[in-house]
């Protein structure tokens, strides 16, 4: 399994007080990958950029799409710039894939035999290896979860230290990335609200 499989699992867990935001995850699972192509050395970050490293293709079908995205040729993409491009749509492919491979599956949410689907974490190894990774406190996958909510606020000098300036400048690079994206929210929210206010008049 991926670090990324691991923090969409956790981030589908039925317990958890309110769902995860899907542009917020995918942000997370972008950088996840950048993690895993690092671990397997499949790419180096230079400063903020990443740089194409060995030519092994990882087994996971999602990791080896992610990396047969990485540029290249020079100039080289920057951390940000991955995760918004490759983050678009991220988080619904990992739901597709997990899906197909038995480690999700639907439910129907209301009492309606009709109601909307949700899906749900199916109790298997995969999923036991990812609940334990986070209980035994995997700093990488702590702070990815800290990012999308599902530790609740957590202040900066709390944040589980990777040990490693890479890892780390990933990590706060999706920080910043989901923290981005909440301001555009709010932005928006603001700006409806002041347009309904227009037609709605005095």
């Amino acid at each position: 399994m991926t670090t990324a499989k691991d923090l969409f699992i956790i981030a589908m867990d039925p317990a958890l007080e309110r769902p995860v935001g899907q542009g917020d995850l995918s942000l997370a699972l972008a950088g996840a990958e950048l993690l895993d192509l690092l671990d397997a050395g499949a790419i180096t970050v230079d400063g903020d950029l990443v740089v194409p490293g060995g030519s092994s293709v990882p087994d996971d079908r999602l990791l080896a799409a992610a990396a047969a995205g990485i540029v290249r040729q020079p100039p080289h993409e920057r951390v940000e710039d991955w995760l918004w491009r490759r983050g678009q749509e991220l988080a619904a492919a990992y739901q597709d894939a997990l899906e197909e491979d038995g480690e999700l599956r639907r439910k129907r949410s209301g009492l309606l035999p009709f109601g909307p689907k949700e899906v749900e974490p199916v109790d298997t190894p995969t999923r036991r290896r990812a609940v334990a990774r986070r209980e035994e406190g995997d700093p990488v996958l702590a702070s990815l979860a800290s990012a999308v909510g599902l530790d609740g606020e957590r202040a900066d000098d709390d944040e589980p230290s990777p040990g490693d300036e890479t890892v780390t400048t990933v990590l706060a690079t999706v920080h910043e990335a989901v923290m981005e994206l909440e301001a555009v929210r709010q932005r928006r929210t603001i700006e409806n609200t002041a347009f309904a206010n227009v037609w709605r008049g005095p």
